[in-house]
């Protein structure tokens, strides 16, 4: 048996994988985030450790026989976290996390700083990413600067618990703006433009390569018997594409979680930095992606229910029952509710709607948001399609995945085939078992399979080109609005 552990924003998951393939269970415990100031966002790493224990434990409780097997674990997390640990592996500060908006003047302040910055990172610099969380930390609290001994990503720091190493892999460090992407290893170049040494980097290896083996006092205290092999494993988008199965170039997926998220796996490194186009590794060898990113896609849906005072299937619901020809009267809706990535790199972009009159109802509302964050997918699509990125389906995966309406809206909208897969899900998590069989020893034509279509959403051209004069209108309306949010970055810088 395999287990996958996937550190998210919101909950840690963990799955038993056998390997027929089948997945025995999963378990969780949830999570919340700190926000102690406007744009702040932390959580406490000692939390991710207790709420995986109790997850594990669930899981060990509901398949005692199979748990008792396990082999290898595989890890995937939420990327760009900054862990500080001092000399002794003691945590400094709370985590800051990959949404968490503080750092805009650092940004700058590492492109000056790097000139080589987009070349060697393939990325341009962003407030989520890890690089300028440590600059803002060496200006704002620069006695814990000093004590920083070693900074860890967040699956890193569970890895920490469980081995005692300090591993990364190349697909959650290229999340750093620390490693030099092509060359799969850490950039002394940007590390020094940081004030940092590679000494204070973990060691790095490929996802699917052992890292560790378990502690022997927690195997005893799980009841594991034998070397149990940990994976290197992976940052959360690239687990997720091992998940689904997609390891060859031309393989993509689209999440719809907290954020939203085009992925489209490549044979070589494809940087696209000027339209904010994340090129990372992939959790496997010879491989690497590219992803579009919306930072608020499923987490839209969930606050104009809270909005409207309804649930998720009672919207949607709603939106379905819509006579289709209303719908090019519905609102236009930017679904910047935490700033924005691709296209536009604007933290202080903010949610819009635009167009309500009287006969605008919360199904009409229910439908704009799903369309909005489908057209800033959309814009997403057409800046991989820029750096040369071709892609024939989409899979889906996230809490939005379970929505055949959504799915078929996307299809139309990107004039791409959308497919659900059975378990889709558990993406992230299904992935991390794999790498973690993989690390086991596993074969990689049995273990890097896709999942079965459970359904395919073939676009409508008609629709395509109704959906593209949104789009064209969603643009325009970013852009007459765009110069309106910088009060709100005079207020908030």
């Amino acid at each position: 048996m395999f287990l996958g552990i996937d550190l998210g924003t919101s909950e840690v998951k963990v799955l038993l994988l056998a390997p027929d393939s089948r997945v025995v269970g999963t378990a969780g415990t949830p999570f919340t985030v700190s926000r102690p100031h406007p744009r702040w966002a932390e959580q406490n790493p000692a939390d991710w450790w207790s709420g995986t224990r109790a997850a594990i434990a669930a899981l060990r409780h509901a398949h005692p026989a199979e748990f008792a097997q396990i082999r290898g674990i595989g890890l995937s997390g939420q990327m760009h976290g900054a862990v500080l640990l001092d000399s002794e592996d003691r945590v400094l500060r709370a985590a800051i996390l990959w949404n968490d908006m503080r750092s805009v003047d650092e940004c700058a302040e590492l492109t000056e700083r790097a000139p080589d910055l987009h070349t060697i990172a393939g990325n341009l610099a962003m407030p989520g990413f890890t690089a300028p969380k440590l600059l803002w930390v060496a200006r704002h609290e620069p006695e814990l600067f000093r004590q920083t001994a070693c900074v860890l990503l967040p699956k890193d720091y569970l890895r920490l618990q469980l081995t005692g190493g300090k591993v990364s892999d190349p697909s959650d460090a290229a999340g750093t703006l620390w490693l030099d992407v092509a060359r799969r290893d850490w950039s002394d170049t940007l590390l020094a433009a940081c004030g940092m040494r590679r000494s204070q980097m973990p060691r790095l290896a490929e996802g699917s390569e052992p890292s560790g083996v378990l502690r022997a006092e927690l195997a005893r205290e799980w009841g594991l018997s034998g070397e149990v092999v940990v994976a290197a494993g992976g940052g959360d988008n690239a687990t997720s594409a091992i998940g689904i199965g997609a390891t060859q170039p031309g393989d993509g997926f689209v999440s719809l979680g907290t954020s939203g998220v085009l992925c489209v796996v490549g044979d070589r490194f494809r940087p696209n930095p000027a339209s904010a186009v994340h090129a990372f590794c992939h959790a496997i060898p010879d491989r690497w992606h590219q992803m579009s990113v919306v930072l608020s896609a499923a987490s839209c849906l969930r606050w104009v229910c809270k909005l409207t005072g309804t649930d998720e299937p009672t919207l949607l619901a709603e939106v379905e029952a819509l006579d289709g020809r209303t719908l090019s009267g519905a609102p236009l809706f930017l679904p910047y509710l935490s700033g924005e990535r691709t296209p536009h790199n604007d933290p202080y972009a903010q949610g819009v709607f635009f167009g309500m009159t009287h006969a605008t109802d919360r199904a009409l509302l229910g439908y704009s948001v799903l369309e909005g964050v489908t057209l800033a997918l959309a814009d997403g699509l057409d800046a991989l399609a820029a750096a040369g990125t071709e892609v024939s389906a989409l899979s889906m995966i996230g809490g939005g995945a379970r929505s055949a309406y959504w799915a078929q809206l996307l299809a139309d909208a990107l004039a791409t085939k959308t497919r659900k897969h059975g378990g889709g899900e558990t993406g992230a998590a299904l992935g991390a078992a794999r790498l973690g069989w993989l690390a086991a020893g596993g074969d990689p034509a049995q273990v890097l399979t896709k999942p079965p279509v459970q359904a395919e959403f073939t676009p409508n051209a008609e629709r395509h080109a109704q959906l593209r004069e949104r789009l064209t209108a969603y643009r325009e309306l970013y852009r007459h609005v765009q110069p309106l949010f910088e009060p709100s970055r005079k207020r908030l810088a």
